[in-house]
């Protein structure tokens, strides 16, 4: 029986698409660098998790890139704010027969394996788990059940942000 699932949102790496409010500073070739270095970590850290993996393009699916098919299943996200492709990811999941989703974004340096494994763990005792962010967000959202109200009426340009974060879990 289907568990776990963990859930990768990422940007088609793309000049002058990714980082670019960082693009600003360092220009959209640099910006592209340390996106691209971003994607493999997230892969790295990802990859040997005990779970299923999904990621999700947001434009197209690149087949040959890090995100080998033996590892990870490739969706795309659907259309509209972060909430509503993050809902309708999370929907399609469970729907799938999983209990237990977590999803992260992909520009995340210091996020590590064990962090979202210790997040899995939390899982199994909690509806809820969130990895907060120092400015106010979340870098990880952990759901047993769906549940759509999380996801409608935020200003998800502050409300979540992939960056920054501290190392411990809100549950509820």
């Amino acid at each position: 029986m289907k568990t776990d699932a963990l859930l990768v949102f990422i940007r088609n790496p793309e000049l002058g698409k990714v980082k670019t409010r960082l693009a600003k500073t360092i220009g959209d070739a640099d910006a592209l660098r340390v996106y691209k270095d971003l994607l493999h970590h997230t892969m790295e850290q990802t990859k040997n998790i005990g779970c299923d993996k999904f990621v999700f393009y947001d434009s197209e699916i690149v087949e040959g890139d890090i995100w080998t098919d033996e590892v990870y299943q490739k969706r795309i996200q659907s259309k509209g704010d972060l909430g509503h492709k993050m809902q309708t990811a999370f929907e399609l999941l469970f729907e799938m027969g999983y209990t237990n989703c977590i999803i992260i974004g992909s520009d995340l340096f210091d996020l590590k394996s064990e962090l979202i494994e210790t997040a899995f763990t939390e899982l199994q005792k909690n509806n809820v788990v969130l990895g907060p962010a120092e400015d106010g967000g979340y870098y990880l959202l952990g759901l047993k059940e769906m549940n759509g109200k999380l996801f409608k009426n935020k200003d998800w340009g502050y409300f979540i942000r992939f960056y920054s974060y501290d190392k411990r879990f809100r549950k509820s």
